[in-house]
């Protein structure tokens, strides 16, 4: 199981991600260009001390993230234009999650790479979650399917 991060627009969200990603041993995949400098005070904040304990595989590029990943693993994609609700998808183990940025989601291009789009149900008049709470709730959905879970 990994996160992939598209492009990530503010710091705090990027941070939370890491943070999370850390907690329970899962690699990020992050994929520049970044909105902010990666030693943005904020960033730094929102990961804490848990730097040291994340693995985190930048990327220059979406090209360079398609090609330096393994062909295996399938890309889900958490949108709000996503076709299939996040609680009747079966994620796999080697799955890769991708979220997008916060002003603009993700472009045409990784719509297409991605083989589930997926949408966790929000009630009506709600649009969208924060990425940083949709990539939680993904993840620890994904982790549960999986029993992938960190063992205490």
């Amino acid at each position: 199981m990994r996160l992939a991060l598209f492009e990530p627009d503010i710091p705090q969200n990027t941070g939370a991600l890491l943070r999370l990603a850390a907690c329970f041993g899962v690699p990020v995949d992050l994929i520049e260009p970044c909105g902010f400098l990666l030693d943005d005070r904020r960033f730094k904040r929102a990961v804490l001390d848990y730097a040291p304990h994340c693995h985190v595989v930048r990327h220059a590029s979406w090209g360079r993230f398609l090609a330096g990943r393994d062909p295996i693993s399938r890309l889900v994609l958490m949108t709000t234009s996503g076709v299939e609700p996040l609680h009747r998808f079966t994620f796999a183990a080697g799955d890769t999650i991708v979220l997008g940025r916060e002003s603009a989601g993700v472009p045409p291009a990784v719509h297409a790479a991605a083989a589930a789009r997926i949408v966790i149900p929000l009630r009506p008049p709600a649009r969208s979650l924060n990425v940083a709470l949709a990539g939680a709730i993904a993840l620890a959905e994904a982790l549960r399917q999986t029993e992938l879970f960190p063992r205490p």
